[in-house]
C-alpha cells in the first residue's frame, strides 16, 4: 500500500473527571440503601413475599472485577442512598451538550498531540455506547464545535465501538475518502448503569477518548502505523438494555431493570474469552505476525479476569503489566474508551519497530482488533 493510503494512528486524547468513587464509598452507599429497603420491607420479608436484599462489599467487588475505583460527573448524587443515580443539569438546545463537551475536550488533546489542526480534519466518528440522544448526531455537533470543514456521524457497537470506529477511519484513508478522521468516544455510562443492582452497581466510570487516524503522508514523525484490523459480531441477549425510543408505547414497564445495564456475567466470560482469543490468533496469523512477540496488549478494560486467559492463550504465558497494562483498577469499565484509555497512557515508552494490539470486546457480541506498529 503507497504511503497516501497508509493509515496510522498520529494522536490520541484522554478527558477524566475530576471527581472518583472509591469501592469503599460505594460499598457504604450501597449498604446504607439495602439496609433501608430491608427496613422498609422487613413485613413482607419476614412472611416470605419478598427477598431480602444482600449487601455488597470491597472484596466482593474486587474478586468479581479488580475494579478498585471510577470517575464519574456526579458523585454525590450517585452516592446519595435516595437518588443513587448521577443528576445534570438539562442544558438548553442553544448549549453545548455535556457528551460533546467532553469529547471536544479528547479531540482537542489529540489534534494537539499530533499537531494537527482542524482545518486539516476531515470527519468525526462518534464511536460509543452511550449515546444522549437519537439526533442529532453527537458527531455532528462536536464537529461543529472543533470547527472543523467536512462531515460525522455516529456509530455504536457497544464495547468494541472504538475499535469499528478505527477500523472504518482507516478504511476511509485506505480509500482516499479522508486524510484526517478523528474517532470520539464519550462515554458517560453512570447514567445507563443500575446503582441499586448488586451485581453490577460497581462495573462502569465515566471518560471520554479520542484516537486521530490519517494518511501516512501527512502524519507527524511519532505515529503508530494500523498493520491491520478485524471486525467480529455475534448476536446475544447476555449483555443488554432495552432503553430506546419504543418505552413510551409500553408504559407499565418504562422503568423495569432493563432499561438499564443487565447481564448475565458467568455466560458472558465464558462465551466472550474464547471468541476473542480466537480472532486475535487469526488476525495475527493473517498478518503473518507471530503472537509471541507482541510487544504489549491493550486489551477491553472490563474484567481482569478476563484480560488475563485472553492474553495467556494468545502470549502463550501468563501477561505482566507491562505486557498488559491495567487502567480497570481506577478508571473501571468504560466502555468503548477502555482499551484506548490503555493505549493513550501506555504506549510512550515503546520503542521504533514495536507491535502492539488495542482490542476491545462487548454487547452485540462484539469484537474488533487494531495491530499497530511504532513508526521506525
Amino acid at each position: 500500500m503507497d504511503i497516501e493510503h497508509t493509515p496510522v494512528i498520529s494522536g490520541t486524547g484522554l478527558f477524566t473527571p475530576e471527581e472518583s468513587i472509591s469501592n469503599e464509598e460505594l460499598v457504604a452507599s450501597f449498604n446504607a440503601f439495602v439496609e433501608r429497603q430491608n427496613a422498609l420491607h422487613a413485613e413482607q420479608i419476614a412472611a416470605g413475599e419478598a427477598e431480602a436484599l444482600h449487601p455488597s462489599s470491597v472484596e466482593f467487588i474486587e474478586k468479581a472485577s479488580g475494579i478498585k475505583a471510577r470517575h464519574v460527573v456526579d458523585k454525590a448524587s450517585i452516592l446519595d442512598p435516595d437518588t443513587m443515580c448521577p443528576r445534570l443539569p438539562e442544558r438548553s438546545n442553544d448549549e453545548l451538550s455535556i457528551m460533546a463537551e467532553i469529547g471536544v475536550d479528547a479531540c482537542r488533546q489529540a489534534l494537539k498531540q499530533a499537531g494537527r489542526d482542524v482545518a486539516d480534519v476531515d470527519a468525526v466518528l462518534c464511536a460509543a455506547s452511550n449515546m444522549q440522544r437519537g439526533y442529532p448526531a453527537m458527531a455532528i455537533e462536536i464537529q461543529q464545535a472543533l470547527g472543523i470543514d467536512g462531515f460525522g456521524f455516529d456509530m455504536n457497537v457497544a464495547c468494541s465501538s472504538a475499535t469499528f470506529g478505527i477500523q472504518t477511519a482507516a478504511d476511509y484513508i485506505r480509500s482516499g475518502n479522508a486524510k484526517s478522521v478523528l474517532v470520539v468516544s464519550p462515554e458517560i455510562t453512570s447514567g445507563h448503569l443500575n446503582w441499586r443492582d448488586r451485581d453490577s452497581h460497581f462495573i462502569f466510570g465515566d471518560v471520554a477518548t479520542a484516537v486521530l487516524v490519517e494518511s501516512k503522508a501527512i502524519a507527524p514523525a511519532e505515529h503508530w502505523e494500523i498493520v491491520g484490523t478485524k471486525l467480529k459480531t455475534v448476536f446475544s441477549n447476555n449483555i443488554r438494555n432495552n432503553f430506546g425510543f419504543l418505552n413510551r408505547t409500553h408504559p407499565e414497564t418504562a422503568e423495569d431493570a432493563d432499561k438499564l445495564f443487565i447481564q448475565e456475567g458467568r455466560k458472558v466470560f465464558k462465551e466472550v474469552v474464547p471468541m476473542v482469543a480466537a480472532m486475535i490468533l487469526e488476525e495475527a496469523e493473517r498478518l503473518e505476525i507471530d503472537p509471541a512477540t507482541l510487544r504489549r496488549m491493550w486489551l477491553h478494560q472490563a474484567n481482569a479476569g478476563m484480560n488475563r486467559l485472553i492474553a495467556h492463550r494468545v502470549l502463550g504465558h501468563e501477561a505482566n503489566e507491562d505486557e498488559s497494562p491495567t487502567v480497570l483498577d481506577t478508571y473501571g469499565n468504560t466502555s468503548s474508551a477502555g482499551s484506548i484509555i490503555a493505549f493513550h497512557k501506555h504506549s510512550g515508552d515503546l520503542a521504533a519497530g514495536d507491535t502492539g494490539l488495542i482490542c476491545s470486546f462487548g454487547a452485540g457480541y462484539s469484537a474488533g482488533t487494531v495491530f499497530v506498529r511504532k513508526a521506525a
